[in-house]
């Protein structure tokens, strides 16, 4: 598996560090090697969810505003294919989704026309890039029916039979983090923003405030996790009026990436340094069915799946220990154990990104953030 990472002092470059995530291999939890880029740490972040056919890895240091492509169709000599800044007049991409063609469509949080000198930018868009780094098209999250709305793209998702694509408004600055609210539905075909709608506020009137990341339902409805730790569930974007509705709230704050493998919806809840896994087999009515409790210096943020291993592999937010655990997942039952057989050298379970000489070079302490699973 490739975990993007960075410094976790902000002076050591950014790098992908290439792991053992086989559990039949004898060096399994073992660091294969590292690929060091020329970025300096500033705020490493997102990857692609998942590892694209075309073996062509998308990855940023969000606040450097950069974004590398990595070539990783030879998983144990990764290489640098190119990188990005600002496209089409959008900066700071976020997420990246793979379009039937290929192609990533990507979140920009910000555009030049919306910033002043005191401010980030009100507003962004999305951007179709290729393999190579071509601006393929683009279009602009502004809405003159919401022209005091944060809107901001954080993460998206695409659905291509009912030509829409689904994106989330979210700060990732902590001045305007209660500001995003909404959500918007955009034609795939032609990037047309159709309807900027309101999530639901809930009862609790907080649990809408700052969603991010959306996943598709074995319903066919879109479940987004909030920052709040609410779970938005969306319907009817092929229609006039979709509508949201908050159907859960986990009993703390900062809820980062979840994934959704059949019926279950497995959250990394920051406070409780726990994964928490629901049945949303009722997509109105999730039910806790199973939690795993980690190191209480653990604070689980991304979360990934390898469907070959029956893993999920985790990744912390910015402070705490900066270790990488694999989780065992029963798709059946919905239980979640930590995977004890996956460590390093320490013999600890996960995998220990402190105070390491890394293999290009460099001794320090790494912070991982995304991680892709090879094919």
């Amino acid at each position: 598996m490739f975990a993007w990472s960075g410094d976790k002092a902000n002076k050591g470059k950014d790098f992908l560090a290439v792991i053992d995530a086989d559990p039949s291999s004898p060096s399994y939890g073992r660091l294969v090697t590292t690929l060091a880029t020329d970025q300096t740490s500033v705020r490493i972040h997102h990857t692609e969810y998942l590892m694209p056919a075309s073996g062509m890895l998308f990855a940023n240091d969000h606040d450097a505003g950069r974004t590398f492509i990595f070539d990783v169709r030879d998983p144990l000599h990764p290489a640098v294919a190119t990188s990005f800044t600002d496209m089409s007049g959008y900066m700071h991409p976020h997420s990246y989704l793979r379009l039937p063609n290929g192609h990533v469509l990507a979140t920009f949080q910000h555009s030049h026309d919306s910033m002043n000198p005191e401010t980030l930018g009100r507003h962004g868009g999305l951007v179709e890039i290729d393999d190579t780094g071509k601006v393929i098209r683009s279009a602009s999250s502004a809405d003159p029916a919401f022209p005091d709305a944060l809107l901001t793209p954080y993460s998206l998702i695409v659905l291509p039979e009912l030509d829409r694509v689904v994106s989330t408004n979210s700060a990732m600055d902590s001045e305007d983090v209660f500001r995003g609210l909404t959500y918007q539905v955009w034609r795939l075909s032609d990037l047309k923003l159709l309807q900027t709608m309101f999530f639901d506020p809930g009862e609790n009137h907080y649990g809408a405030i700052s969603p991010e990341e959306p996943r598709l339902g074995p319903d066919g409805a879109i479940y987004v996790q909030t920052l709040a730790c609410g779970i938005e569930r969306i319907t009817g974007v092929d229609r006039d009026q979709p509508k949201s509705q908050l159907v859960y709230s986990f009993p703390s704050a900062d809820c980062g990436v979840p994934t959704i493998i059949g019926h279950y919806l497995l959250e990394g809840v920051f406070y409780l340094h726990t994964v928490i896994v629901l049945d949303i087999a009722n997509g109105a009515k999730p039910v806790e069915v199973s939690r795993v409790k980690l190191d209480d210096n653990y604070f689980p943020h991304w979360t990934g799946w390898d469907a070959k291993t029956n893993r999920v592999v985790v990744t912390p937010g910015r402070v705490g220990d900066p270790r990488l655990y694999l989780l065992k997942f029963d798709p059946f039952t919905g239980a979640i154990a930590v995977d004890e057989a996956f460590h390093d050298a320490d013999g600890k379970p996960g995998f220990n990104f402190i105070d390491r000489d890394w293999p290009h070079g460099w001794k320090g302490s790494g912070q991982p953030h995304g991680v892709v699973f090879s094919r």
